[in-house]
């Protein structure tokens, strides 16, 4: 071939800069996360949106063939606790899972200066998006010090008003609340009603961990239905379950309730992780009066005879009325004063401290945690049967309830690395639980919707370019309670804002997300 004919050849190709796209996905089988019927088709990227969806012509920059794998939107991801995502930026083990975006804050813990968060988010780089709840409990905490079994006094209230409307104003998207966890669990319901009314003036959610997730959900439910009634604001059940065996079977009843409030006019919705296990810190065995104040404060209780025989006696009545025999159900998950026991179950963790696995050594081995600092724990409680019932209902999202994971560190909850996974490989999949539309549709446009987070969770032209590829043949969840540093598999090529972050299942290290602030374009 002459020159003269090799420079014709590329003036008809036109230049680089001709290729109208910067990414197009080819022969995907397109499920679009709004519930509609998945057809094959393309999809195209220019900068960090969708430019067309359906059949592309024009070229890109990069093309990927999908044939064969599903191309959905960005998993939305909206309970998470990754205050610090700054520490582990890439957040791999949810890109992992295809989860691009991610709401923290949640269960009435957040960074109360939510504009200094975003800086920081802005100035490190991550890999998913992130937007924010302000949590009740951390606005608490920072009004009212350590001095929490109380009411709030007029002008505490006002200042956490004050706090709260900041936190809006810079772009949380709610407010949370944790009222089993201090101090939200000291906090009145009319306190909680006023807080909550500012975050309903600038168009947020109220999410909640409530009171109660035993048989006592009810008084739980009608607390967060007042709440909504009368601060007229959207309202979400944080990890919807019933725990412990005294009462599963229940959920009729909550779906009833939950029901009766919709008809109502009010808009409540669910997310819940699919694991029949929850995790928080082991201090939440020992009743909430008893944890008030410093560590100090505490194992000062301790030293009191009748202070902590009064411990031990409501712990011990909590046991009998959960129906559960001791405290075996609880796992050890992460204990920095003593990690040989992580793994451990309380009743094991009482026979390789103590020798003995009764129910007082046991109660001792929680007491003694506590009194060192804490450690978080992993709660088998949970009916599948139950689980299985929230799930299908159309106001259940997905949500880990997890954060960012360091790859090997402790013994975690499954959930952090597989939920999303579990969820198309379990209950799409294997069990037909859920179609795969509806499955994606909970994972992508109800989140986008209920949290208010603009041109998200569907496969849209003009939306943003959070975009996951995935093998529904092969995705696969496979950490587990007892080994669970394993990633999701079947993600093959995972897309923030139009930048790969996982390319042919390859991590790229690219950290494209940002802050993503209430109703955002």
């Amino acid at each position: 071939m002459s020159k003269a004919t090799a420079l014709l050849l590329i003036l008809l190709a036109g230049p680089l800069g001709a290729q109208e796209f910067d990414l197009v996905i080819r022969n995907a089988r397109l499920v679009d996360g709004t519930g509609a019927p998945a057809a094959t088709g393309d999809l195209a990227i220019r900068g960090d949106r969708l430019a067309a969806v359906g059949r592309v012509t024009g070229r890109g920059r990069v093309e990927i063939d999908a044939a064969g794998r599903v191309a959905a939107p960005g998993f939305i991801d909206v309970h998470t606790h990754s205050e610090d995502i700054t520490d582990l930026p890439l957040a791999e083990n949810f890109l992992r899972m295809g989860v691009t975006t991610i709401v923290t804050g949640n269960c009435g813990t957040s960074r109360v200066d939510v504009a200094e968060f975003f800086d920081a988010i802005r100035r490190t780089g991550v890999g998913p998006n992130v937007a924010t709840l302000v949590g009740q409990g951390s606005v608490r905490g920072q009004v009212m010090g350590g001095s929490f079994m109380r009411p709030a006094t007029p002008a505490e209230v006002d200042r956490m008003r004050e706090l709260v409307a900041k936190a809006m104003q810079d772009g949380a998207v709610g407010m949370s609340t944790g009222l089993i966890y201090l101090p939200g669990t000291y906090t009145k319901t009319e306190e909680l009603i006023e807080l909550a009314k500012v975050a309903s003036a600038h168009g947020g959610i109220y999410a909640s961990h409530m009171r109660a997730e035993t048989v006592k959900i009810f008084d739980a439910l009608d607390e967060l239905v007042r709440i909504a009634r009368e601060a007229k604001i959207r309202a979400q059940v944080s990890h919807i379950k019933l725990s412990g065996p005294s009462a599963w079977g229940r959920t009729d009843e909550v779906v009833a309730r939950l029901a009766a409030a919709r008809r109502e006019g009010l808009d409540i919705r669910h997310d819940q992780y699919l694991y029949t296990a929850s995790s928080t810190s082991i201090s939440t065995l020992v009743p909430t009066e008893a944890r008030e104040g410093k560590t100090e404060e505490f194992r000062a209780r301790l030293a009191d005879p009748a202070k902590k025989a009064a411990i031990v006696d409501e712990m011990k009545r909590t046991v009998a009325a959960g129906k559960r025999g001791d405290y075996g159900y609880a796992v050890i998950a992460s204990y920095r004063r003593n990690p040989a026991l992580n793994g451990k179950s309380i009743r094991e963790a009482a026979r390789i401290t103590r020798g003995d696995i009764s129910l007082d050594a046991q109660i001792e081995t929680i007491l003694e945690i506590t009194a060192n600092g804490g450690a978080q724990g992993i709660f088998h409680g949970m009916s599948e049967d139950d689980l299985q019932k929230f799930l299908v209902l159309p106001e259940t999202m997905i949500a880990s309830d997890a954060g960012p994971r360091r790859f090997g560190d402790a013994v975690p909850h499954p959930r952090g690395y597989g939920n999303n996974a579990r969820l198309l490989g379990r209950y799409v999949r294997e069990l037909g639980l859920l179609g795969i539309e509806e499955g994606v549709r909970k994972m992508t446009s109800l989140p986008a919707q209920t949290f208010r987070l603009r041109n998200r969770g569907e496969l849209k032209p003009g939306f943003v370019a959070d975009v996951v590829v995935f093998d529904p043949a092969k995705v696969e969840d496979p950490s587990k309670f007892d080994d669970p540093h394993h990633y999701a598999k079947g993600f093959t090529d995972v897309i923030v804002n139009g930048v790969p972050v996982i390319r042919d299942g390859t991590v790229t290290a690219a950290r494209p997300g940002r802050p993503v602030r209430l109703q955002d374009e």
